[in-house]
């Protein structure tokens, strides 16, 4: 498939969401930014996204009576917004099946780690605790186990040894930045999922 229209998903401060809206401001990215979508009111991305001039959405989770309703009016507005792909930014809550099943790959999604390693929260700390030499962040597709969705593309990153959480949070951040709009390039240019691999129609 292809795809010209992006919508966002986010919880924070929109730093991944930037990234990917100035490429697609310059570009690099051949999409366009159709939504902005965020669970919470002070989210940081949802004011990125009103000086930029895209439509944004405060949907927040606690006003619904469950998951599922509250998973039905975002599905709405990327109806209706007409969205190719979602893209997860530091979006903070999981996806149930039925809206992944609705959006089969269509949900994009990044993870600082070099998965199939240290999926789930505190990727940067496990990476630290378990003493390996590189770590990085991925970008893939997103099914119903978590952080193991078909993968897009990774990058790494050098692990220090007088690393802490912060400075290769840090680092991997800024490869985020890089790998997050690369990706969303390559999906947008055209791809195929086959099996657990996803296959750009056109070589990047």
């Amino acid at each position: 498939m292809r795809a010209e229209r992006l919508a966002v998903l986010l919880s924070g401060r929109g730093s991944n969401f930037e990234a990917i809206a100035r490429a697609c401001e310059s570009g690099r990215i051949p999409a366009s930014i159709v939504a902005v979508i965020s669970n919470r009111p002070d989210a940081g991305g949802i004011s990125i996204a009103r000086s930029l001039g895209i439509a944004t959405h405060v949907i927040d989770h606690r006003a619904f009576p469950s998951r599922e309703s509250h998973e039905e009016e975002i599905a709405r507005i990327l109806v209706e917004a007409g969205a190719d792909l979602i893209v997860l930014a530091g979006y903070m809550r999981l996806l149930g099946a039925g809206f992944i099943a609705r959006f089969r790959n269509r949900i994009v999604n990044i993870h600082p780690s070099l998965l199939p390693a240290f999926p789930g929260v505190d990727a940067q700390r496990q990476a630290l605790v378990h003493g390996v030499k590189i770590s990085g962040c991925t970008v893939h597709l997103v099914d119903e186990m978590l952080d193991a969705g078909p993968i897009v593309l990774q990058r790494a990153v050098p692990v220090e040894d007088n690393d802490t959480v912060e400075s290769l949070s840090a680092r991997i951040l800024a490869q985020e930045h890089l790998a997050y709009p690369r990706a969303l390039a390559l999906l947008c240019s055209g791809y195929r999922v086959d099996g657990r691999r996803v296959v750009p129609e056109s070589p990047g």
